[in-house]
């Protein structure tokens, strides 16, 4: 079956992202709250770019059950130790970027007895279904074993009984299970965050690790050795996972299920696509040129869409790590929303030594390092005569915006997703929000609005909430997701009155703010 009859079955009703054909060509000249999708600010106006899911898809879906969508990364063979070995290389002694190296040394060195690991506000630990430790955020997993066995042996207990332990509430701490054989993954969480956030944290977990070895790998691991211990494959990679709950802690776009964009013209974003557009070759998947944090544009093979996990991965692969501003790089890497099968490799390089421009070019041969950095020669080539190469450098010194220039009185942030093109966009954060603490804290009330908005069994459409601190409205509907932060002086009747405002300014900034038409090859 080739990549078109597959990409035509995908069902709408779980939320996937829909071919062109089946998009809405028109677009509201006013935007209300009741717009449906693919006519709200910020929707795609031709192809789409991601397989674009709702937060909780993948709670549910079972990626290793889902059709392999051609064309096919290398399989590994056997434990592959080499692969591992590449894109780790010698990394567990670098200094990582945003990272103290000091603090994270001394996070794995806490005496897991003592009153300061047990303070923390979230622990996860990975083992397997021997109950072999294979990861813990803070201590030792030598230290934890003991523990780690017992995690096992309530899972097993609760298996026996021909039944599934999902979580265990007590005393203000939350236990929560996610069972993906051949791991198991257990999160333990002070924080008041539901179950399914948990979940959707030790999922992003899960795929991290699977984006290292592939799950055919993991799973003929086990099947011949149960008891082997992963942490020998797995050496040095740790700092890829912590730096992922970093960001699961910090990043709206990993709670929203999105990605944000550079504020560009939309005229410079055109010619940087078309730039890597006619930069194409015969194995190059994906195209793909981050600014920092932020996605610049990205260009795909026809019929090839990239999910939102996987180009959330491939941001922490390369803000993990200072190495690929050496260099170009060539390492492994598996997308396990596209295919767990095997691995693509990727071609790593920045614009220029100094530069956040990082260009990432995707293939299907392991053989094509050359290839790729002709590409890389050419879009360079080919955009160094360009204005657009100048403007996306003025850009990176302002790549945000102030929530000033909204014209909301007392609006201090916001979140808004467009649902259909899988982009989000977000204000900088005002002067009270500048520290870590305050900022951990707001990103800890969208996800408490975040779990209304998407309960399980009494989803809300809208909510408001007024504290002390700031007041917050939250409204969903089949076109968007937003989430809005005023201060506590704000009155509900404000907070209601600003989301036609605030559309209607995204609706005038969203060339801006989102790729509205999205280039293949």
């Amino acid at each position: 079956m080739d990549g078109e009859s597959r990409n035509a079955t995908v069902p709408w009703e779980h939320a996937m992202l829909s071919p062109v054909d089946r998009l809405r060509s028109d677009r509201a000249d006013s935007p209300t709250p009741g717009l449906v999708e693919g006519t709200e600010p910020g929707a795609v106006q031709r192809s789409a770019i991601f397989y674009h899911a709702q937060s909780y898809e993948d709670l549910t879906a079972e990626a290793e059950n889902e059709a392999q969508r051609a064309p096919e990364p290398d399989r590994p063979e056997g434990h592959n130790e080499d692969g591992i070995d590449a894109l780790v290389g010698e990394k567990s002694g670098e200094r990582r970027l945003n990272n103290d190296p000091s603090s994270e040394s001394s996070t794995k060195e806490e005496d897991v007895s003592s009153e300061a690991w047990r303070s923390h506000k979230k622990h996860v630990f990975v083992l397997s279904e021997a109950g072999k430790p294979i990861y813990t955020r803070y201590g030792t997993e030598e230290a934890l074993s003991s523990t780690m066995g017992v995690m096992m042996a309530l899972v097993s207990f609760v298996e026996a009984e021909k039944n599934i332990i999902r979580s265990i509430h007590a005393d203000g701490c939350k236990v929560v299970f996610l069972t993906k054989s051949p791991l198991v993954l257990v999160g333990v969480s002070k924080t008041g965050q539901s179950d399914k956030e948990l979940l959707r944290e030790l999922q992003y977990i899960y795929y991290q690790i699977v984006s290292l070895l592939t799950l055919t790998q993991l799973n003929h691991i086990f099947q011949h050795k149960q008891n082997y211990d992963l942490r020998r494959l797995l050496a040095g990679s740790e700092y890829l996972t912590d730096n992922l709950l970093r960001r699961l802690e910090r990043d709206p776009g990993l709670l929203l299920s999105a990605v944000t964009c550079l504020p560009l013209a939309s005229s410079a974003r055109d010619v940087v696509s078309s730039s890597l557009q006619a930069a194409k070759a015969k194995n190059l998947v994906f195209s793909i040129l981050l600014a920092g944090d932020r996605l610049v544009t990205l260009v795909r093979k026809k019929d090839q869409f990239l999910h939102h996990i996987d180009l959330h991965l491939v941001f922490n692969l390369v803000g993990s790590s200072s190495s690929f501003r050496e260099g170009e790089g060539w390492t492994p890497i598996c997308l396990p929303k596209f295919n767990t099968a095997g691995f693509f490799h990727a071609h790593i390089s920045y614009l220029e030594p100094a530069s956040e421009l990082c260009l990432i070019l995707v293939s299907t041969d392991r053989e094509d390092f050359f290839n790729m950095s002709d590409c890389k020669q050419r879009f360079m080539e080919r955009l160094s005569k360009r204005s657009a190469y100048q403007a996306m450098k003025e850009a990176l010194k302002c790549p945000s915006y102030s929530v000033e220039q909204v014209g909301i009185p007392e609006l201090r942030h916001f979140l808004y997703k467009s649902k259909s093109s899988g982009l989000y966009t977000s204000p900088e954060f005002p002067e009270v929000y500048q520290s870590d603490e305050e900022q951990e804290r707001l990103m800890g009330l969208y996800q408490d609005l975040h779990s209304c908005l998407h309960h399980p069994t009494r989803p809300l459409r809208y909510f408001y909430r007024c504290s002390e601190t700031e007041n917050l409205l939250a409204r969903l509907t089949s076109g968007f997701e937003l989430y809005l932060c005023f201060s506590p002086l704000a009155t509900k009747a404000l907070a209601v009155s600003a989301v036609d405002k605030l559309l209607k300014w995204i609706r005038k900034e969203e060339d801006r703010f989102f790729i509205l038409s999205p280039l293949t090859y």
